[in-house]
């Protein structure tokens, strides 16, 4: 989600009255790569670019490809194969052993469904969102290369413009949404033509509140934003440095908490480091839908928490324990606000992805799941 908002923004202050640009997207990936399907670059005809396609060994001749590109004006699918043996290919040196397809766009600023304004329109959206993007055709006159659409449901039936494959890509599209995985697709039409579509999932960025406001938030709030998350910060706002109203994306008012909304991409950590202030988040956090609540500090001081719930007649739920973590964080020694901000937002991670949290040496699957 960073490299998304990081290109949209550039895209913003490109001035297409005198600037071309054009976008790669990684839009299929066979064996290892660097980089996965949705890996995106934003290339302007000045050479400059943001974002990244790979471990920066395709980046170079992504570039002029795509600057012919947008001479040329349209769209082309550039294969790189890193398989090949052969020394002249380019990004056999990285060893990666993989065939990647990336698909160069040239950008129409005045197409509102040109594939950058359609993700300025998504960036916010705190659910998943599909996009579906054409990476070969044999019918360019109704679907062209590269063209893009937004799946909404009710609209795309109207909007997406070949009725032969529709029921086919909406199946595709709310299988995609149910499993919040990206693929490839390829459909044959009655007449024999045949489509090729990336329908990628875009994920909200993770939010994650921060309940406290002494000095060990700053790391945790400047990492978390360093990978793209949102961050909200729940606290005495008189007591806390200025630059911390920069740094986050809200600085809200303890007494405001309950104003916080809560998705299924929300994560909270009470470090207040005031048993009676992290306790009384902990209860209430307890009544929303939250999936991960982090408690800093020993397990002991939670289970003192747990057993005053219970004496109050409000005992934990074993579910409710299944998202609670704490001590939080993973066990990497962790003991400078730094490292331990490094073990929570790993550890929250590996959460979202369905991960251990184990060195990857000794993982018997491949680093990227299919």
């Amino acid at each position: 989600m960073k490299e998304i908002k990081a290109i949209i923004e550039a895209y913003q202050r490109i001035n297409f009255a005198t600037h071309s640009a054009a976008l790669a997207t990684v839009v299929r990936v066979e064996g290892s790569s660097y980089r996965r399907a949705g890996a995106r670059m934003l290339v302007s005809d000045s050479g400059e670019w943001i974002g990244g396609i790979s471990g920066g060994c395709l980046e170079g001749d992504a570039l002029k490809r795509a600057r012919l590109a947008m001479a040329q004006g349209k769209a082309t699918i550039v294969t790189y194969d890193t398989t090949d043996d052969d020394p002249y290919q380019i990004g056999v040196g990285l060893g990666c052993n993989g065939i990647i397809d990336v698909l160069l766009t040239p950008i129409d600023p005045n197409d509102e469904n040109n594939p950058v304004a359609i993700l300025s329109d998504i960036i916010d959206k705190r659910v998943p969102t599909v996009v579906i993007t054409v990476t070969a055709t044999d019918i360019p006159e109704q679907l062209p290369l590269g063209s893009v659409y937004k799946y909404e449901r009710n609209r795309f039936t109207i909007d997406f413009p070949v009725s032969g494959i529709l029921d086919e890509v909406t199946k595709a599209a709310d299988g995609a949404l149910f499993s919040e995985k990206s693929s490839s697709y390829h459909f044959t039409l009655d007449s024999g033509a045949e489509v090729s579509v990336f329908v990628e999932v875009i994920l909200p960025a993770t939010h994650i509140l921060i309940y406290g406001g002494n000095y060990d938030i700053y790391p945790m709030v400047q990492l978390s934003k360093e990978v793209g998350w949102k961050v909200s910060v729940i606290c005495n706002p008189l007591k806390v440095h200025k630059r911390l109203f920069d740094w986050a994306d809200n600085v809200i008012a303890k007494e405001d908490a309950e104003t916080v909304q809560i998705d299924a991409y929300t994560v909270a950590i009470l470090m207040a480091h005031d048993y009676e202030t992290d306790f009384r988040n902990m209860r209430a956090l307890i009544q929303t839908p939250i999936k991960y609540i982090g408690m800093l500090g020993p397990k002991k001081r939670t289970d003192k928490m747990f057993t005053k719930m219970e004496e109050e007649g409000n005992p934990v739920a074993v579910h409710d324990l299944e998202r609670i973590a704490t001590p939080v964080g993973l066990d990497i020694g962790a003991s400078t606000p730094e490292e331990i901000a490094i073990s929570i937002i790993a550890e929250i991670r590996a959460m979202f992805a369905g991960r251990s949290g184990q060195r990857l040496r000794l993982r018997d699957k491949p680093i990227y799941e299919n």
